[in-house]
């Protein structure tokens, strides 16, 4: 459906490598995730190639027409493929259903009555039937986002490209859009989508393709991207997105900063208020337990000897939220069961995690602590 060859995008007023020999072959029917650090151009792929943005050099081909030939009618390869913004791009003078009616009747000739039953049909699908009649103003961002992906739907497709269709949204709305996106993918269109919600692109995708400066760094299945990635910047990525980490040598942290950076990873996974507010609650009472209970004396020690380091991590396989604690041995007595005071600290974090586990690591006191999603 879309092959791609030695495509550059250097823009020319600052010299700005954006894009640096991609190349890449998309089969009809394929779902493809682009994921990757931002800045690396991955919007500015897509772009690309339905030329929104012209190429410097190379070729894209969309269903054997090269559409960086300036003999090919861009006009008509557009009207195969649709693309969802970021930002929604609806006409705020027209209803929702005028919106989703406009471009059946303005580019395919649909007539008036068709293009009215086609959207109606579509708005249904996506939830939306009820607001037909409303304009984009009285919709939330979610809602107007979906009408965004009905309009795109209404000139039937080929390809359909994501620009972090999410991004804009406020994390209540996020899967509303989400779901409507999966629908979409289980009928068989080919898509691409920028999006930095991973659960997502690993359950929606045939493939992933990682991003980093200007190429597509790795392509694979979502399995071996999220659990096997093979090459170290893809690595560094996704250990870093699947994981929240800490380091503390005082007992005079940035709580606040702390339990904002756990939200946004609960965010990241798909994982509702009230499981994020558990995650954010254990993370408080190892805070507490852990680092608030030190004396003077304890806290210098702590800093002496390399302070503690604290890891977040989201497993796909297991659902399962991991927390784990790496502390110097020297302060093991905090948490030493076989005092009155350790014991009454490790009781308090049973009653808030599924699994509390005590252990070494790399000659220091380990405390692996386990929440279920």
């Amino acid at each position: 459906m879309i092959r791609i060859e030695h495509l550059e995008k250097v823009y020319s007023d600052s010299g700005l490598r954006v894009l640096t020999d991609v190349n890449a072959e998309i089969r009809d029917g394929e779902v493809i995730s682009i994921i990757g650090p931002s800045g690396t151009g991955k919007s500015t792929f897509l772009r690309c190639i339905n030329m929104l943005e012209q190429p410097t050099s190379g070729h894209i081909w969309i269903d054997n027409a090269d559409v960086t030939d300036p003999r090919t009618d861009i006009a008509h390869v557009r009207r195969q493929v649709g693309m969802v913004f970021q930002s929604f791009n609806l006409f705020d003078h027209l209803s929702v259903i005028d919106n989703v009616m406009v471009g059946p009747m303005k580019l395919l000739g649909m007539s008036a009555a068709d293009a009215e039953n086609q959207a109606r049909d579509l708005l249904d699908q996506v939830g939306l039937l009820s607001k037909a009649d409303a304009f984009p103003s009285q919709l939330s961002g979610g809602q107007k986002q979906r009408v965004a992906i009905a309009r795109c739907l209404s000139m039937n497709p080929k390809v359909i490209l994501f620009d972090e269709p999410t991004s804009a949204l406020d994390p209540t709305m996020v899967s509303e859009v989400l779901r409507v996106i999966r629908d979409i993918a289980s009928r068989g269109i080919t898509m691409l989508i920028v999006t930095h919600e991973m659960q997502f692109a690993r359950n929606v995708s045939t493939r992933v393709f990682y991003m980093d400066q200007g190429v597509i760094y790795e392509d694979g299945t979502p399995e071996q991207i999220f659990d096997n990635p093979q090459r170290e910047r893809t690595q560094i990525f996704i250990k870093r997105v699947r994981s929240v980490s800490s380091h503390f040598d005082s007992r005079n942290i940035d709580l606040y900063g702390l339990l904002g950076d756990i939200h946004n990873f609960c965010f990241r996974y798909g994982l509702d208020s009230e499981m994020a507010k558990q995650v954010e609650h254990v993370v408080e009472r190892v805070v507490d337990n852990c680092l608030n209970s030190l004396d003077d004396k304890r806290q210098a020690k702590l800093k002496a000897c390399g302070g503690m380091d604290l890891d977040v991590a989201f497993s796909e396989k297991s659902g399962h939220v991991r927390m784990r604690l790496l502390a110097p041995m020297e302060l093991g007595h905090i948490l030493d069961p076989e005092t009155v005071e350790g014991q009454a600290r490790l009781d308090d974090l049973r009653s808030v995690c599924q699994t509390v586990e005590q252990g070494m690591h790399e000659g220091r006191l380990q405390l692996s602590l386990g929440v279920n999603c």
